[in-house]
């Protein structure tokens, strides 16, 4: 099985000073499966904090060094890129009916779904992907 990483996760392992990054990297060394994957969404999301001063301060990076530390996690081999499986459409629409998705949680349902529709367990910090039946899901606590 591999692990669908949220940007919860990423953004810890790519940030030395990020309040999580020794949880996150305890996960990486001892908990982490030899296969650690990105989907679109949280690729976006790495970029977009990584080059946000209010999440990293004076670390921010410009969007070329955001890009190359992208590029530099798909380089180390136990970790991918994952293209969209087919089934993720239907586990979103199975949640939209069961479930009352709002505003961000939007985001979040695509990532569960994402995951469970490519056979993925789920690893965050965040607790709200437990609103989610079905998924497979590594809660990181701090």
């Amino acid at each position: 099985m591999r692990d669908l990483l949220d940007v919860s996760v990423w953004l810890p392992l790519s940030a030395p000073d990020h309040v999580h990054h020794l949880r996150a990297r305890r996960y990486w060394e001892s908990e982490a499966v030899d296969n650690l994957a990105f989907c679109r969404v949280t690729a976006l999301a790495l970029l977009r904090h990584l080059t946000n001063p209010r999440v990293l301060g004076d670390a921010v990076l410009g969007g070329a060094g955001a890009w190359k530390a992208l590029q530099t996690w798909l380089t180390i081999p136990r970790v991918t890129f994952l293209d969209e499986p087919v089934a993720v459409d239907e586990w979103l629409g199975q949640w939209a009916t069961q479930l009352d998705l709002r505003s961000g949680n939007w985001t979040d349902a695509y990532i569960a779904a994402f995951a469970v529709a490519s056979g993925c367990r789920l690893v965050a910090f965040d607790r709200d992907f437990l609103l989610y039946p079905g998924i497979e899901f590594l809660h990181l606590r701090p």
